[in-house]
């Protein structure tokens, strides 16, 4: 693509501005990390693959009336998107113990919960994101009811719908971690879903045998990384024509 200014660069994505204004070039990268940065990696052709489920997904949840920042995939490691008011908050969904909740709460991983949970964490690497209440969310103007209010609706449609669309294909959907913008036009706003829906953000098992198809494999170096994502993608029917081969990004604009 042609030269673009650089916005952003996170752990999983760079941002650039986009063609027209309100839009956004959202580039997804190999780089992995855990435990907020502290474990490194590459997982090879993960930007390639995270981009295509992330485009299926993004558009099947548009067909249901999920609004979502997604406009458009522009090529195999890029995607168009529009310009949103971040929420500083990960609103996480859980349906299977797993992960910092089997351990906080000493439950045995791979419990079925009664119910879909929902937690919040605050976005702040240098706080390990930690997890916050609804009266801190309100207190501090992170969101307020309202907002949290679509955020909890929205979040519990998208995991009703995916959890079917997983099943559909072999998979539990274990849990997922979504963000959330505000989108505005005028003086009017809405809370839109932003980010990314991918094997980097969801615990994706499978459904016969638990064996793990997202990113803890690289967080618990479990091996066969790349294999998990292209398994995920595969299984959607989405797996790359060209394979997983790199891409030169855009070139950033000093």
């Amino acid at each position: 693509m042609a030269r673009r200014r650089q916005l952003y660069e996170g752990k999983a994505k760079i941002l650039f501005e986009g063609p027209e204004p309100g839009t956004i070039v959202q580039y997804f990268k190999d780089d992995a990390t855990a435990g907020n940065g502290a474990k490194k990696g590459i997982i090879t052709g993960k930007g390639v693959l995270n981009n295509r489920i992330s485009e299926h997904l993004m558009l099947r949840l548009h067909d249901i009336g999920i609004p979502t920042h997604f406009i458009r995939r522009l090529n195999m490691r890029e995607q168009l998107v529009r310009e949103v008011e971040i929420i500083p908050l990960e609103v996480v969904v859980r349906n299977i113990a797993a992960g910092s909740l089997a351990k906080r709460l000493g439950i045995p991983e791979g419990t079925r919960l009664p119910r879909s949970i929902i937690e919040y964490y605050y976005k702040n690497d240098s706080l390990n994101d930690p997890m916050v209440s609804e009266e801190h969310i309100t207190a501090f103007g992170w969101a307020n009811v309202q907002d949290l209010d679509d955020m909890a609706a929205l979040a519990l449609r998208t995991n009703d719908f995916l959890m079917g669309v997983f099943i559909g294909v072999g998979i539990q959907l274990v849990d997922f971690k979504l963000e959330f913008g505000r989108q505005w036009e005028n003086e009017d706003m809405r809370i839109v879903l932003a980010d990314e829906i991918s094997p980097d953000n969801c615990r994706l098992w499978d459904a016969k045998t638990s064996e793990k198809l997202d990113k803890d494999r690289f967080r618990r170096d479990l091996g066969k990384v790349e294999e998990a994502y292209q398994e995920v993608a595969r299984r959607l029917g989405i797996l790359p024509e060209a394979g997983n081969g790199d891409m030169k990004g855009p070139e950033v604009m000093q």
